[in-house]
């Protein structure tokens, strides 16, 4: 089972990496690079903005504002050296989603199919994804956020408060437990986003509407392939193809 469950989430998140990189690297690396011509005030903030499908807290809680007299983080070049890390990165987030959707579809007594693991990648993606950026959206180099810890903290509670109703909702069933999922659903957005400061940002407002636009659509694609990839994987590769053979 264990074996089975390592090659399916590899063979998923291998294809998710693949799909997901190709997209950023065409449709929100270009924004990236936009956005931190107009970084001049702090250019210790012109760090390479995190793919925004990973499964990092930074990926939605942004870029933490270092101290004036701080010494520079390392970041990766621009070219080659960028693609390579933002692959990698995204390479070992999605291995790492494949594992959390398999465990979560073993642990549900669901048996992972093409269909199973797209309905359940689609709820990941609104618990980590969609859910998150309607009160912290994804943010470019340059844009002013709430302090990091506080963005973290909220990240985190919205991601598991979500995962957790939609379970009620989808697994349950009841009528307490839809109640009950619904109130943990909304429970983050009402307790509210920590609010960014009051300055005005370089980037322009359109640049960042559609660098969050497109950066939801890639993660909901990115996550689409992990279901339908560990669902194909888990029917076809490994022990499983073995034993039909």
């Amino acid at each position: 089972m264990i074996l089975r469950l390592l090659s399916a989430a590899l063979a998923a998140g291998f294809l998710a990496a693949v799909v997901a990189t190709g997209l950023q690297l065409a449709l929100t690396s270009p924004l990236i690079l936009e956005a931190e011509k107009y970084e001049q005030r702090e250019p210790s903030r012109a760090a390479q903005a995190l793919p925004p499908t990973l499964p990092i807290v930074l990926a939605h809680a942004g870029h933490d504002h270092a101290a004036p007299d701080a010494a520079p983080e390392w970041q990766p070049a621009p070219g080659f050296q960028r693609m390579a890390f933002t692959g990698l990165a995204t390479l070992v987030g999605g291995v790492g989603y494949a594992l959390m959707l398999g465990a979560v579809l073993i642990a549900c007594g669901r048996e992972p199919t093409l269909q199973t693991g797209l309905a359940f990648a689609l709820a990941g993606f609104a618990s980590v994804s969609l859910a998150p950026s309607l009160g912290l959206p994804p943010e470019l180099p340059g844009q002013e956020a709430a302090p990091l810890l506080a963005r973290q903290a909220w990240w985190v509670m919205t991601a598991a408060a979500t995962a957790m109703g939609l379970y009620l909702i989808g697994v349950r069933r009841s009528f307490i437990a839809i109640l009950g999922g619904l109130v943990l659903i909304a429970g983050p957005h009402i307790a509210g986003a920590p609010p960014p400061p009051d300055s005005t940002s370089e980037v322009p407002a359109a640049l960042a509407a559609q660098f969050a636009a497109r950066s939801l659509a890639i993660g909901a694609v990115f996550w689409a392939m992990i279901g339908l990839g560990f669902g194909w994987a888990w029917q076809n590769v490994g022990p499983a193809r073995r034993r039909h053979a």
